[in-house]
C-alpha cells in the first residue's frame, strides 16, 4: 500500500473526537508479534523494549518508536506503525517509557519501576540511552525514529538537544503537543476534552501515589491530597509531575519540556504531521511551531484527523490509518 499525499477523513468519522476515539474502540492491539526485552538503565531502573518479531528483508536500518501518554507498544497507533514496518520488511523496536507496558492485573500490587521517577514529555535521557544501546549493539544499522503525541514531543526535544547527531538519520512525528502549557489550558474546557484528561489521570494519580508509598524522598515532596484531587493536567503536574522530576511546578515543567522551543535547532530530516482540529491542542500552536521549525523539518498540517486518528476509508470495516502509512513510508524513503 502506498499512502496518498492528502488526507480525506472517512465520511462516517468527520469530527475530531470521532477521529480520535474510533481506533481506540475498534482496532486490535495485537496486530504483530513482539519479542520483549527488559533493559537496565544507568540509574538502576528498567525499560521495557518490544522488538518486532517478523522477517527482515533490509537489515541496514531499524525503526525506533515512541508512544504517547500512558500508552505502550500495544497502543493501537503503535501496532499500526509496527504492522506497516513489518510489511516493508524492516526491523523495529518500540520503547515503553518507565512504568508503562505493565500488566494491569498485577500493577495494583507491584511497583511499576525501581527508581523514584516516572516519565514525562521532556524526559529524553531514556531515549538517548536506548539509541546509544542499539547503536552499540549494531554499529552498521542506522536508526529511523517515530513518535506519537508525548513520544513525538520527546523525540523532537531530543533532536533539538543534539543538533548534528548522526545516530538517527531521519525522524517523524504525529499529533505532537508542541506547547504543553497551551495544550493543558485547551483541555480544561468542554466536556470531551475533560473526558480525555479524566481517563489519563486515573492511572497517573495511581502511579504518583505508589511512588510516594515506596520512596520516602518522594513522599516528602508530594502533596498527596492535591494529587488525589487533581482534575486537570496542570493540577497534576503541579502536585506530582513537577516535584517528582525536579521542576518547580507545572509552568516550569511546560517551559522546559515543550518541543516548540527546540524545533529551530533540529538538523535531522524530520516530518511533523498534525491535524488542525486536534482536540488536544489549539490550532494557533501549530502556526507558531511551523514558523519556528528549522529547514530540516517538513511540517504538515491537515484540516482534519483529530489526535493520532487520521482515519480514512469507504466503510467502517475497511478503515485506513493514513498518518501511520505516511510516517513509516516517509522514513523508509530515507533507508538508502
Amino acid at each position: 500500500m502506498t499512502a496518498q499525499n492528502t488526507f480525506t477523513p472517512a465520511w462516517f468519522l468527520r469530527g475530531p473526537h470521532a477521529q480520535t476515539i474510533w481506533g481506540r474502540m475498534t482496532r486490535r492491539r495485537r496486530l504483530v508479534k513482539l519479542r520483549r526485552e527488559t533493559l537496565t538503565t544507568p540509574d538502576g531502573d528498567e525499560l521495557i523494549l518490544d522488538h518486532l518479531h517478523a522477517p527482515v528483508r533490509n537489515d541496514r536500518f531499524r525503526f525506533v518508536l515512541l508512544h504517547g501518554l500512558e500508552g505502550s507498544a500495544c497502543s493501537v497507533y503503535m501496532q499500526g506503525m509496527l504492522s506497516v514496518i513489518a510489511r516493508l520488511g524492516f526491523a523495529a523496536t518500540a520503547v515503553n517509557f518507565r512504568s508503562c507496558a505493565r500488566d494491569p492485573r498485577t500493577f495494583g500490587g507491584t511497583l511499576p519501576n525501581r527508581r523514584p521517577r516516572l516519565y514525562h514529555s521532556g524526559e529524553t535521557t531514556d531515549f538517548d540511552f536506548v539509541v546509544r544501546t542499539l547503536r552499540a549493539r549494531a554499529p552498521h544499522v542506522a536508526l529511523l525514529a517515530a513518535g506519537a503525541s508525548l513520544g513525538g514531543n520527546v523525540l523532537l526535544k531530543w533532536l533539538g538537544e543534539h543538533p548534528g547527531q548522526t545516530d538517527v538519520i531521519a525522524a517523524a512525528t504525529m499529533s505532537v503537543p508542541y506547547d504543553l502549557g497551551a495544550g493543558s489550558r485547551h483541555l480544561e474546557t468542554g466536556f470531551l476534552p475533560r473526558f480525555y484528561v479524566t481517563r489519563f489521570l486515573v492511572t497517573l494519580r495511581k502511579k504518583a501515589q505508589q511512588m510516594a508509598a515506596h520512596f520516602p524522598e518522594i513522599s516528602g515532596r508530594l502533596d498527596l491530597d492535591a494529587v488525589a484531587r487533581a482534575k486537570t493536567f496542570r493540577e497534576f503536574d503541579d502536585a506530582a509531575n513537577g516535584p517528582i522530576h525536579g521542576f518547580t511546578g507545572a509552568d516550569d515543567y511546560y517551559t522546559r519540556s515543550s518541543s516548540i522551543h527546540f524545533l529551530s535547532a533540529i538538523t535531522t530530516p524530520t516530518l511533523c504531521l498534525s491535524a488542525a482540529d486536534d482536540p488536544f491542542l489549539p490550532a494557533e500552536v501549530l502556526d507558531r511551531a511551523k514558523a519556528l521549525a528549522s529547514e530540516a523539518v517538513d511540517f504538515r498540517v491537515t484540516a482534519g484527523g483529530g489526535h493520532t486518528g487520521f482515519v480514512a476509508g469507504a466503510w467502517p470495516w475497511q478503515c485506513e490509518y493514513w498518518a501511520e502509512e505516511v510516517l513509516i513510508q516517509w522514513l523508509a524513503g530515507h533507508a538508502r
